[in-house]
């Protein structure tokens, strides 16, 4: 619910606007993210048929950008349309990737644990963004591998306006969904499996989406079309939550569903909107039902419109999912893709986005934000960006807790020795499984009980070899420093403090 009500909030943020730079209070724990949308080429790579020393440089160039930025989270699409951005015994190399689907990157490195440890050492989950039923991006068919899922099971496929989908109601594409989940969790050292808001199409009006005949197999008695394709949905919900919790407890699953989920006009638990399309009634997904179920480990309503909007209010439908979400995260998705760029010319104001940050960070049951896509702030908005940065993420902040979740490890934290190679310094530990990340703040010999993120250095990854890696320039002359860790479920654990002077 809010913290506070819309009239001092109003009042807050014409207060604000005239002091566009003043910092406002920084959480400790915010999700902080960005989509890397990779269908044809939107954020990277810019070109399947580009180098990939090119392909490399430009998607660190977006992590650099969002690590400059303070963001902590990358979410990055490697299933577009059937296809994979990683070896897959169930999909084809993607195009998009590549130039041409099916051929495998020109290098024997894995791209996907490349950019994953990329990420990591910038102190960044990945969470790998996945679209489970669109089977092609357009009715272009020739250009699919032999491999891909359109040519060997056709009689998974339908037609709908210029694409091709997987048909929901197929069992075995549910298990086959279920198959690739469990491919990247085991292979690949994720944060999240994270799906997006194209679950059935969005409704294309004079167009049918012809799986009756699925329908009339699978249904139960008396269960209506629009509640047996949602039945699906819950479906496939479900397996992918337990197939990700079976394999790797930690791991979060996550959804980014259309930001209206009812409007008020069709049930009064909707929201007071008037959208043309709804979560539920045209899309056919549940995120209320999923969230009462516990089947996600965060929420990301995508929504995508102006403060004031009359059809679609940005305040009203944050408040609308901060009062109806329960048992997750709930993280707020915005669109900066919208800036100077729109019909609705209230994103023609600088401080669109940074009111629309500060409403989030206001509203006690939303506790972080994602922007789509990565490249609108990159381009042509250096002016909202500094505001952002001065006002809203002035200071890092560490990733909410995973909801359920389990002990902290149990091993005793044991520095074995301090090494200096080239510019670095390395800490070398004797046994920090179960640990992602380190914090580094700057301490005397005297332990402190507490360590407020204000203060960090730095955060950084921990190799799989229990030895974190840090810049000899950051410690500059530093004598002591604390070191406090997070674990895989984005616990922290208690301090420790190195004398960084000690003789090995």
């Amino acid at each position: 619910m809010f913290k506070k009500t819309l009239f001092p909030l109003a009042l807050f943020i014409l207060f604000n606007s005239c002091s566009a730079f003043k910092t406002i209070p920084q959480p400790e724990r915010e999700f902080r993210g960005f989509w890397v949308a990779t269908v044809v080429n939107i954020d990277w790579p810019k070109n399947g048929n580009d180098a990939l020393d090119k392909q490399k440089q430009d998607y660190l160039r977006i992590l650099d950008f969002y690590e400059d930025l303070n963001f902590n989270a990358a979410i990055v699409q490697i299933r577009t349309a059937g296809d994979a951005f990683y070896e897959s015994d169930y999909a084809p190399w993607s195009r998009f990737l590549t130039g041409k689907e099916g051929h495998p990157p020109k290098t024997s490195e894995s791209i996907l644990k490349w950019m994953i440890d990329e990420a990591h050492q910038r102190g960044m989950e990945f969470h790998a963004w996945l679209n489970p039923y669109r089977a092609t991006f357009d009715l272009k068919t020739n250009v699919l591998s032999p491999t891909h899922d359109f040519n060997i099971h056709p009689e998974w496929m339908l037609k709908y306006g210029k694409k091709y989908y997987y048909n929901p109601g197929i069992p075995e594409v549910r298990k086959r969904m279920a198959s690739i989940i469990d491919e990247i969790v085991a292979n690949y050292d994720i944060d999240a499996i994270h799906f997006d808001d194209y679950f059935y199409p969005y409704t294309i009006k004079e167009e049918v989406f012809k799986d009756s005949l699925t329908y009339d197999f699978y249904k139960n008695p008396n269960q209506s079309v629009a509640d047996w394709r949602r039945s699906n949905m819950d479906s496939l919900i479900k397996i992918s939550y337990n197939t990700i919790k079976k394999r790797k407890p930690w791991v979060q699953f996550g959804v980014s569903p259309f930001g209206v989920w009812k409007n008020k006009s069709t049930d009064p638990k909707g929201s007071d909107t008037r959208a043309g399309q709804t979560t539920y009634e045209d899309l056919y997904a549940d995120p209320l039902l999923w969230m009462e179920k516990g089947w996600l480990d965060y929420l990301i309503p995508q929504v995508y419109w102006s403060m004031d909007l009359s059809v679609a209010s940005h305040i009203k439908i944050v408040e609308w999912w901060a009062n109806n979400s329960k048992n997750t995260n709930l993280y707020i998705g915005n669109g900066p893709y919208k800036i100077r760029n729109n019909s609705d010319k209230a994103w023609d104001n600088i401080n669109e986005l940074p009111h629309q940050l500060t409403l989030a960070r206001n509203t006690e049951a939303v506790t972080g934000n994602v922007f789509f896509s990565a490249k609108s702030l990159m381009q042509n908005n250096d002016d909202v960006v500094q505001i952002i940065k001065k006002k809203h993420y002035k200071r890092k902040a560490l990733t909410p807790i995973i909801r359920n979740t389990s002990d902290k490890p149990k091993q005793k934290i044991e520095l074995k020795g301090i090494e200096e190679k080239n510019s670095n310094t390395d800490l070398i530990f004797k046994n920090l499984k179960g640990y992602r990340f380190a914090l580094l703040f700057p301490s005397k010999r005297k332990k402190k009980t507490e360590y407020p993120i204000k203060k960090l250095i730095t955060k950084t990854a921990i190799t799989k070899n229990s030895v974190i890696v840090i810049p000899t320039k950051i410690i500059q002359d530093r004598k002591y420093i604390a070191l406090k860790f997070i674990d895989l479920f984005g616990q922290e654990s208690k301090p420790i403090i190195v004398h960084l002077k000690q003789t090995n």
